[in-house]
């Protein structure tokens, strides 16, 4: 028996061959490069180390509730700077680490890590004011809602939406992986799913929220109200000559202004939905609406005929 290459010393001997026997398997499938973090090379980042720097970024946003710090008037710039600080070298390595391994260059100096940072930080103080028309929204939205506080304590849509916001700006600087991992970890946590592609507008208020898919090529306007289950997807999926999905291509919905879409809705495809429509639960919609329309699904006409009948 050749010796192992493995040291499996405190396994008795059967286990010991077995275990290096499917390390060796495990090596051959890692020999193509497809989706190996290259340990030899610039690493991917890291997706815990994401989900730290959101969540210190919406510690800018809403001071004072889900953070660390307890969010004293007279401490606020202190605080804030405090974490921008932490918030540069943590996002500084990890961007780092995304466009290295994205670009293949070798420094850091190449790619344009800092100028895309700061894109980042520099949109803060707008994105905070876009942040309270969101929850402004929210509150004037629905009647169940008792405080702004109460809003963003606990309201998915507004987090979504937030984390969304801060990841469309990097989306735009063209940084790869990270704005996808910012949002599918709100995705994870809230069960809405907004590409960071997509254009928000101001006031957008998102209702439950669980089951919301908005795409990457969607524009959404201001003062629009989604609720539940809703999907601004695609219509279809052209191909090129080779059969390979053309990507790039508008394909998601526009959406105008003070327009209300209700649960379950589906609206599909490169169309616009005009200003003040209204779009019911259940609706399937794949044109264009004017400006002002409101549609409905007509319910089957079996369960109009079973409430006929009781009449």
């Amino acid at each position: 028996m050749q010796p192992l290459k493995y040291d499996f010393s405190d396994l008795e001997g059967a286990a010991s061959v077995r275990l290096a026997e499917i390390v060796d398997r495990i090596g051959e499938t890692y020999r193509d490069g497809f989706g190996v973090n290259h340990l030899d090379g610039v690493n991917l980042p890291r997706r815990a180390e994401i989900v730290e720097i959101t969540e210190k970024l919406l510690e800018v946003i809403f001071p004072g509730f889900d953070g660390r710090r307890q969010g004293h008037k007279e401490m606020i710039a202190h605080d804030v700077a405090e974490l921008l600080k932490e918030i540069y070298s943590e996002l500084f390595d990890q961007m780092c680490r995304a466009i290295r391994y994205s670009r293949k260059v070798r420094s850091c100096e190449e790619c344009g890590t800092n100028e895309a940072v700061f894109a980042l930080l520099d949109a803060l103080p707008q994105i905070r004011e876009t942040v309270k028309l969101d929850v402004e929204a929210a509150y004037a939205g629905d009647p169940a809602a008792t405080s702004y506080d109460e809003i963003i304590l606990s309201y998915p849509g507004i987090k979504a939406i937030t984390i969304q916001r801060m990841a469309h700006v990097l989306y735009h600087q063209g940084v790869p992986f990270i704005p996808r991992m910012m949002t599918e970890h709100a995705h994870s946590q809230t069960g809405i799913d907004i590409h960071p592609g997509a254009h928000l507008g101001r006031g957008v208020f998102i209702d439950h929220g669980t089951g919301v898919v908005i795409g990457e090529t969607a524009v959404i306007g201001d003062n629009v109200r989604i609720y539940q289950g809703v999907t601004l997807g695609a219509g279809n999926f052209p191909k090129d000559a080779c059969g390979m999905l053309i990507k790039g291509n508008k394909r998601h919905p526009t959406i105008g202004n003070n327009v209300t879409i209700y649960s379950g809705a589906s609206v599909l495809g490169d169309i616009t939905i005009g200003d003040n429509s209204v779009i019911g639960g259940n609706v399937w919609l794949t044109e264009s609406l004017p400006p002002g329309t409101k549609i409905t699904s007509r319910p089957p006409e079996n369960r109009l005929k079973f409430a006929n009948d009781r009449a």
